[in-house]
């Protein structure tokens, strides 16, 4: 079962269910995978699906730091609880130890050795790391030991 379909069945059991919270996510998801096939009249595969949801939960993560910034906590639990539940179709996040050989073997991979070559790194581990972790953080990580 690809993961739209998988998404689109929970949307089904939700609406069976009468959860009205999981309903109203899972439609935000679908309607961002629809537009993008919409817009590029594909059928969109899993790998592409994985950067649209990862997308969707970078965009919660900042809308959460930005309300608790302006003292709105019921927009926080809105919006954490909207980034758990598309959280649960991403693959599971790598931890730290994993991430940092991935950057070290692509730094020797493409021979990295000072700041400029952050965009080779990044190209590098963009598809191995897509809804696995956060390429913020990935991002720093590699500055850190560029610069």
């Amino acid at each position: 079962m690809s993961l739209k379909d998988r998404i689109q069945q929970d949307m089904k059991d939700a609406l069976r269910s009468g959860d009205k919270t999981r309903l109203g996510t899972i439609r935000l998801m679908l309607a961002a995978i629809k537009q993008k096939e919409v817009d590029e009249r594909i059928e969109l595969d899993d790998a592409t699906v994985t950067v649209i949801l990862d997308k969707m939960v970078k965009q919660r993560r900042e809308s959460i730091s930005q309300f608790e910034k302006a003292g709105r906590d019921d927009l926080v639990q809105q919006e954490a609880g909207e980034l758990t539940l598309i959280q649960e179709y991403l693959p599971e996040q790598l931890d730290e130890a994993s991430i940092n050989a991935l950057i070290e073997a692509a730094m020797a991979d493409t021979g990295a050795t000072s700041i400029r070559d952050m965009g080779k790194v990044m190209g590098q581990l963009k598809p191995k790391l897509q809804g696995r972790a956060d390429m913020g953080a990935v991002s720093a990580l590699i500055k850190a030991r560029l610069g």
